[in-house]
């Protein structure tokens, strides 16, 4: 006997062409003010990206990675969430813990290598994870918890499209399925992982069927259109409050510049393929869109600019008049009593500053 068991299908979502051009059918239901606050907020994530960018190279915060071209699946996807939301973020998401209410100064302190500025309990995001994947486990983990408590949250974890390639990944995600979590999965499939372009890092047609083999719906929406991510964002938490599990997103977008600034994208793709993709700039689309529909003129675009590059300027130097960490902190915060060789070290490390006893 031969039977068909199952037929899957993957949808594709796009609502706001690269020209500014809706599709009216899908638009969702979204005011002038709305969308005007999420063009601010796109506008602001690039400012802060750009000012952080010159700090890197000046020396003022250290490796700092960009999240210029992603700036629609960051804000359109943070902008549905609601209160019980917790993010778990990887170490690109920038704009979205900004208008989560992450202060700026904080994101730029732990860039400058100050663990201080990764704390934000108060607006339900877990600290950054550097470690490809790994916060996918604590975020899964983090909701089967609330789930056995009875707590009504919802999370989001957010990763790249490498991190699809990793154990962890698959091991939250087939977990999550069998458990029916409250998770929304969110990856920005920005087409690399460092140098590794997306067809080397799996045969799949789309990331987003992975989501079928563990037993939960998947959608792949252009991540460059903050229309199409905010309505499917939106669609995935109805989904996940209802009681029906876990929802993945995959956000097709695009990593403008460099992995980080230890990278160089010239030694792996041509300023051909970087340049056609600027055309789909999900920032000019947005604006495009607003200028077409007279939600936006000029003169208001230059002062939004302009009200961005204050806000980003107090923020740096806010993060720059916090007084510096004593060297000791990092043995003082790790026990409730410190142990003999935590001693130790801490004793050699003042003998080495010229402050032993």
């Amino acid at each position: 006997m031969k039977k068909v068991v199952g037929e899957f299908k993957v949808e594709y979502l796009q609502v706001l062409d690269e020209k500014g051009n809706c599709d009216k059918n899908l638009m969702p239901k979204l005011s002038k003010k709305q969308i005007k606050d999420l063009y601010k907020a796109m506008i602001l994530g690039r400012q802060f990206d750009n000012r952080a960018l010159n700090l890197q190279r000046q020396g003022r915060i250290a490796t700092y990675p960009s999240i210029l071209g992603q700036e629609a699946s960051q804000v359109g996807s943070a902008y549905a969430f609601d209160k019980s939301t917790w993010i778990f973020p990887s170490f690109r998401e920038h704009a979205a813990l900004i208008l989560r209410g992450v202060p700026m100064e904080k994101l730029y302190l732990y860039y400058a290598g100050d663990e201080r500025g990764n704390v934000s309990a108060k607006q339900k995001c877990f600290p950054t994870s550097v470690p490809v994947s790994t916060h996918n486990l604590h975020a899964v983990g983090f909701a089967w918890g609330n789930k056995i408590q009875k707590k009504k949250a919802t999370v989001v974890t957010y990763f790249g499209d490498g991190g699809t390639s990793e154990g962890d990944f698959h091991e939250s995600m087939n977990f999550a399925g069998v458990f029916n979590l409250p998770v929304i999965f969110i990856c920005q499939n920005n087409q690399y992982a460092i140098s590794i372009p997306r067809e080397q890092q799996t045969a799949s047609k789309t990331l987003a069927q992975k989501a079928i083999a563990y037993g939960f719906p998947g959608i792949q929406v252009d991540g460059n259109d903050i229309f199409a991510v905010y309505k499917a964002t939106q669609e995935a938490m109805k989904h996940v409050k209802s009681g029906k599990g876990p929802y993945f997103i995959e956000c097709v977008t695009y990593r403008l510049s460099h992995h980080t600034t230890a990278d160089d994208w010239t030694r792996y793709r041509t300023k051909k393929e970087v340049d056609a993709w600027s055309k789909k700039d999900p920032v000019l689309r947005l604006k495009n869109y607003m200028l077409k529909n007279n939600f936006l003129t000029e003169k208001e675009n230059k002062k939004i600019l302009k009200d961005a590059e204050i806000k980003v300027e107090k923020a740096v130097k806010k993060f720059e008049s916090v007084s510096t960490m004593k060297p000791e902190d990092m043995f003082q915060y790790m026990y409730k009593e410190m142990p003999w060789n935590l001693q130790e070290q801490l004793q050699d490390l003042k003998e080495s500053l010229g402050e032993g006893e």
